[in-house]
């Protein structure tokens, strides 16, 4: 962990807790009661997180961003037709389980969760989870919210809810050392891309995403061909394994398009960002404006916080 000093509060106190999941040999302690940390993005629950994971003297451990983790259960639990099976074969012989970025926005999605969760509670498996959503806020919908209540209250008498939400994002600070901070922010600047011919399609799962051009590790692909189309984090999570350098080109305003076409552009930066891809978005206008007045699409804020983080050079757009 960072020296003391560098924590904020919330983050101290937050450290504090998760320090004592453990024994004195750096081990998960054999307990029922995890740790859910919650606060708006930027606030350091990734890093605390990440820290704490990195010193657990053991073996026995397992880290997922929550988009991977579920579209691996999706796959899983359709080979083996059983939701224990298939978290027995994601997770072994785990006793430390982490997961980033935790969310419920769709019900579907909300009772495969509900399913996992209770597996894992029965395994006494140690749990730490973090989150943009304190647990009463999740599945927000009000015409499902209160199908998903019974589920809320098996976390919060399971887990310790903590909150890190100081006053600073964190991620204005810039100076971050990952590839996915080494990307840029251009205003409607195609570049100079030569990588193969153009319009190559590409195979994803089942179906194919035709993009500008790809090489063994770059893609070059449009706004529309990738978040226009009915892709799911589970394709990009694909992508991001073949793809280490990302060109995302003609990014509008996000007020402007369909709200399913800007929640997979949300979906996108998170993985690409857990992945830590390098990306050059290419949008028509500036950050704060692509992301301005963009109604009710969930984890928008989390999305803005990360983008700030690509280098955006003072320039003029290139028309």
């Amino acid at each position: 962990m960072e020296d003391n000093l560098t924590l904020d509060a919330d983050q101290l106190r937050a450290q504090t807790r998760l320090l004592e999941l453990l024994d004195r040999r750096g081990q998960p302690v054999k307990r029922h009661r995890g740790i859910y940390l919650h606060g708006r993005p930027g606030r350091g629950k990734t890093m605390l997180m990440d820290r704490f994971f990195a010193g657990v003297a053991s073996n026995r451990k397992r880290r997922f961003h929550f988009h991977n983790f579920f579209a691996e259960l999706h796959t899983a639990a359709h080979e083996s037709g059983s939701i224990d099976k298939a978290i027995d074969n994601l997770l072994g012989n785990a006793e430390l389980v982490c997961f980033d970025e935790f969310h419920v926005h769709d019900i579907g999605d909300a009772m495969l969760i509900a399913r996992m969760l209770d597996a894992l509670f029965a395994r006494r498996i140690v749990l730490v989870v973090t989150s943009n959503y304190p647990p009463e806020q999740l599945l927000p919908n009000p015409l499902f919210h209160d199908r998903f209540l019974p589920t809320i209250a098996r976390i919060v008498a399971h887990l310790d809810v903590v909150s890190v939400d100081g006053p600073l994002d964190y991620r204005t600070r810039g100076g971050a050392d990952t590839a996915f901070a080494a990307g840029r922010y251009l205003l409607r600047d195609t570049g100079a891309v030569n990588l193969t011919a153009p319009d190559v399609d590409i195979p994803v799962g089942a179906r194919k995403i035709r993009a500008r051009a790809v090489d063994s590790a770059a893609i070059v692909i449009d706004f529309t061909a990738l978040c226009g189309t009915a892709t799911a984090a589970a394709d990009y999570v694909e992508l991001a394994q073949r793809f280490l350098h990302w060109t995302l080109c003609d990014v509008p305003p996000l007020r402007e398009v369909p709200p399913d076409w800007a929640m997979r552009f949300v979906n996108l930066i998170d993985v690409l960002y857990d992945a830590d891809r390098e990306l050059t978005l290419e949008a028509r206008t500036p950050l704060p404006d692509l992301m301005a007045d963009v109604p009710a699409i969930p984890d928008i804020a989390r999305t803005a916080s990360r983008l700030g983080e690509l280098q955006q050079p003072e320039s003029a757009p290139v028309g």
